[in-house]
């Protein structure tokens, strides 16, 4: 499948690196030396980021390093009593809702690639309406709009749509292609409260492999897109990698830059990360750099430390089993019952419409009992707009 896929290469002519934006700082770091600062880090290293209260991004590179696989006890207990500091003992909940499944883009991990041969559809007005009934009749205030990437469903369809959905949840935040400034302006202006842009890999190499054609092969452009948000205003900007398509601690660190990066430019937004572990969709393929749930629980446990203030978000592509575990030990949002097909939930749609699937399938109200049942309290808002003027 991959071999097929690379004959079919149309890659974008590259934007530059912009300077003072994140992506001069990627072109001039070299990914090995990334690697070599994990792989060499020591228990002395461990125990000196341990002790800290105040972590700068070599502390973090030591916390998820093999080193510090002997402390996850440790970090875990530390990751929870900061997160309850910082966050209270609350977790808010929240519902992708998919637009559209329709793109123009060939990604080798996504169930949307242009090439899948699935049904694609883009709701209408009056498909939104029975999709914002069904999702708000669940209890659910925060909503993340996510579609695929072309050009048929960008700025005007956004403009159309947006105000059609504000006035029914009190957070909207977006996943949709990488826009310009101007463009983050006025979706703000209309209705947006935050962006989250996952940049999948930091390597630029492997990015252009996974990456075949369509917008977002311009990996420049899409690296810079949080600079771009923090530089419209935007509330919240959000962060990811895609855990399997490179190593995975060298794409944290990396991450972790890029973060300090846009904190440094962007005091006034607040951040979020999120952790997407590659999963099983339409023409998919396997993970370079598998991470198991242990690992996963020690790089959860590392950014809570590295950072007590960034927001943290876990999504239903892990089991019910990891997610009840991991309600007390760092995050502060959650999806419930999501559906990652358009109109799945006011239809319930059982067509290859997926973008991937979906491992943690239980009704809200499960989930609001398993939070509970650990000790936490379930909100469905945790800021108001208000808050952030003045």
């Amino acid at each position: 499948m991959m071999n097929e896929r690379v004959q079919n290469v149309r890659l974008l002519e590259q934007s530059p690196a912009v300077p003072g934006q994140f992506s001069e700082c990627v072109e001039n770091t070299d990914w090995h030396d990334v690697t070599r600062c994990h792989q060499e880090k020591t228990e002395h290293d461990v125990l000196r980021a341990l002790s800290k209260n105040k972590l700068d991004v070599e502390d973090f590179a030591a916390l998820i390093s093999p080193a510090a696989e002997p402390y996850l006890f440790d970090m875990v207990a530390k990751s929870e009593q900061l997160t309850l500091q910082r966050f209270g003992n609350t977790l808010s909940l929240f519902a992708p809702l998919y637009l559209s499944n329709t793109c123009a883009n060939e990604c080798t991990y996504c169930g949307f690639s242009m090439s899948n041969a699935i049904k694609r559809l883009t709701l209408n007005e009056s498909q939104l309406a029975k999709e914002v009934a069904a999702i708000k009749a669940k209890g659910f205030d925060h909503i993340l709009l996510v579609t695929g990437e072309t050009n048929k469903v960008s700025m005007p369809y956004f403009e159309r749509m947006i105000p059609l959905i504000k006035p029914y949840f009190s957070q909207l935040s977006m996943e949709v292609q990488p826009l310009d400034v101007d463009e983050y302006k006025q979706l703000q202006v209309i209705g947006l409260d935050g962006v989250l842009v996952y940049q999948e890999t930091y390597r630029r190499k492997t990015y252009l492999e996974h990456h075949l054609r369509g917008n977002k092969s311009n990996f420049n452009y899409r690296l810079d897109a949080p600079d771009r948000i923090g530089q419209a205003g935007i509330h919240k900007i959000g962060l990811g990698v895609l855990l399997g398509l490179e190593d995975w601690r060298t794409d944290s660190v990396m991450m972790a830059h890029h973060l300090r990066h846009l904190q440094k430019r962007y005091w006034r937004s607040r951040f979020s990360v999120a952790f997407p572990r590659i999963r099983p969709c339409e023409g998919g393929i396997v993970p370079k750099s598998v991470i198991s749930d242990r690992q996963l629980v020690q790089l959860i446990a590392a950014w809570r430390l590295f950072d007590r203030d960034l927001e943290m978000s876990l999504s239903t592509r892990e089991s019910p089993e990891f997610r009840h575990h991991a309600v007390r030990m760092g995050f502060t949002t959650m999806s419930a019952e999501s559906k990652t097909q358009p109109g799945g939930y006011a239809e319930d749609s059982q067509e290859a419409l997926e973008q991937f699937e979906i491992s943690d399938e239980r009704p809200v109200s499960d989930i609001m009992a398993m939070i509970r049942q650990q000790g936490r309290e379930v909100v469905w808002k945790d800021w108001d707009p208000a808050l952030s003027q003045g």
